[in-house]
């Protein structure tokens, strides 16, 4: 998908501290400081536009959200949706998923959610995968016993790789939908993707996993 170029976001996005997080390191091992409650934390990595975490933050008001997402001109749509419902739970940062650690401690999320995370397909990109072995450690340093990671795809070879990547890692899969909108899963809220994808026919494939030594 080719990104429409928006020289303005940055601008927008460096005007509105109070949603996107400037100099997040200082709220590793303190988030609580940043939403101004205790609440659980559940974080998206490469949330898009923004449609899921929206969502889902106006559905669970007693849960705080943090989209993650490196690019730009697409992480300003999130910001111009936060702009208009103002939720009070929800809070953005503009950075790369392969840095968690440096703004998260352990503990620190109770949740992470991938959602239709580019499958790199080619071999030689498999580090880039977000359920590679090193994005798994990532998670499983910042994420709280019992904490949840939360996967969907319409991509089966993604699917495949990140079912044996997990259980080789280690984690426990705690449940798979191999076609989750013919499932009777109830309370899914889609992703942009999503619907683009399942409009096409594709079958849209869900995992719930998590690490149990943590």
């Amino acid at each position: 998908m080719r990104l429409r170029h928006k020289p303005w976001a940055q601008d927008l996005l460096n005007q509105h501290p109070e949603y996107v997080v400037q100099n997040a390191e200082q709220y590793k091992g303190n988030w609580q400081e940043r939403f101004g409650n205790h609440h659980p934390i559940y974080i998206e990595v490469g949330s898009g536009k923004g449609r899921f975490i929206t969502e889902m933050a106006k559905t669970y008001p007693d849960i705080n959200f943090i989209a993650i997402e490196l690019q730009t001109s697409v992480i300003v749509s999130i910001l111009e949706i936060q702009l208009d419902i103002h939720l009070p739970n929800l809070q953005i940062l503009h950075t790369n998923g392969s840095h968690l650690n440096q703004y998260f401690d352990q503990a620190d999320i109770s949740r992470i959610y991938l959602n239709f995370s580019d499958p790199w397909p080619k071999k030689k990109h498999t580090k880039r995968r977000l359920t590679s072995p090193a994005f798994l450690e990532q998670y499983q340093a910042i994420i709280t016993a019992n904490g949840e990671i939360h996967f969907k795809t319409d991509n089966q070879g993604l699917f495949e790789y990140s079912l044996a990547s997990m259980s080789q890692y280690g984690m426990i899969l705690k449940e798979v939908w191999l076609d989750l909108h013919q499932s009777d899963f109830e309370g899914n809220i889609e992703t942009e993707y999503e619907m683009k994808f399942a409009e096409k026919g594709h079958r849209i494939y869900r995992l719930e996993a998590y690490f149990p030594n943590n």
